[in-house]
């Protein structure tokens, strides 16, 4: 159920429905909006109807039901978009699409350095790279751990941007968190419960790639594990599905971006590089999910491809990083947006 607050509502009004509320045994969610704030109460279905009764406390305007399974991802609940917050600068969502950008894995203080100073110089606003990676292959190179995470921290010292990297368990999730300003959540573990409820309970965004095999429903309701632990600051990331196709490693779907938009009020940012698996079709593939609606993009860049640890095919040279963000401020622009 959705519980609607009258414009200018009194704090002690909220605070007696939200303690209501819980006496009914659900679990409310206050989402802020542009001129009044909604409760999301969450809980067993089967005895919503009880939280209609609410409808005569002071303050409230209305109980509506919320029909989607996804309740506090819904537009529902929510009819404008989402702007999360990285910094204090710097938020995912709004009318400037963000470029998250940078190396698969952290293999060296110097590597990650140089990435960084070369996609800030670019354009991008958050760098990207894998501190812990979990590989298809248990022989494949599985990252530097809290070392990678280190030299994370410290590329972000040097070059001013924040980073994004990703979370592998629950019980490394805390680690992650103390260096992270965003906290990636991989395909593999995109309906890994236990581990969404963990960074649910951290005060850090969080960034969702879709399973490669996944509904949009089923993403949706991945997000709402997050979501319902208390962590509203969520961004999903189209990076492509398993199809029958093997020109490509995977299938970008970019009719989800416009799904999504329709159907949550969560920022969503596009992976044309696990996407195509190509660094050949980034570009292309970039320009239209920012003309799909994307709300930003994640891009692999690596200053010596041949030799990467990992996905080197998909990875960009800074030079060509550069030339695709140049040519992206055309379709940022056409799209009524800025970079």
């Amino acid at each position: 159920m959705i519980i609607v607050m009258k414009a200018g509502a009194a704090k002690k009004d909220k605070e007696e429905v939200l303690k209501r509320i819980r006496e009914l045994g659900y679990k409310p969610h206050v989402i802020h909006g542009a001129t009044r704030d909604v409760i999301g109460a969450v809980g067993d279905e089967r005895g919503k109807l009880v939280l209609h009764s609410l409808e005569s406390m002071h303050g409230v305007e209305s109980v509506v039901p919320i029909l989607q399974p996804y309740k506090l991802a819904s537009k529902e609940v929510k009819k404008e978009s989402s702007v999360i917050p990285v910094s204090e600068t710097l938020s995912i969502g709004g009318r400037e699409i963000v470029v998250m950008a940078g190396p698969c894995s952290v293999e060296s203080g110097e590597q990650i350095i140089e990435t960084a100073l070369a996609v800030k110089e670019a354009g991008a606003q958050i760098l990207r790279g894998g501190a812990f990676k979990p590989r298809t292959s248990p022989y494949s190179f599985q990252g530097l751990e809290e070392e990678g995470l280190k030299l994370l921290a410290r590329a972000r010292e040097v070059s001013g941007l924040p980073f994004v990297t990703e979370v592998v368990n629950p019980e490394t999730a805390e680690l992650v968190a103390e260096y992270a300003d965003i906290l990636q959540i991989g395909a593999r573990n995109a309906q890994n419960f236990a581990l969404l409820k963990k960074v649910g309970q951290l005060k850090r965004p969080v960034l969702l790639k879709r399973g490669m095999s996944m509904t949009i429903q089923e993403f949706l309701m991945s997000a709402e594990y997050v979501m319902s632990e208390g962590n509203q600051s969520v961004i999903l990331c189209e990076r492509g599905i398993r199809t029958f196709e093997t020109a490509t490693r995977n299938t970008l779907d970019l009719s989800a971006i416009p799904v999504l938009k329709e159907k949550t009020h969560l920022p969503v940012v596009a992976d044309p590089s696990h996407g195509t698996g190509n660094y050949h079709y980034v570009a292309a593939m970039a320009f239209a999910a920012v003309a799909a609606g994307a709300d930003g993009l994640m891009i692999e860049v690596h200053p010596d491809p041949e030799h990467a640890s990992s996905d080197g095919p998909q990875s960009l040279k800074p030079k060509k990083f550069a030339m695709m963000m140049e040519k992206m401020r055309l379709f940022a622009e056409a799209a009524g947006r800025t970079l």
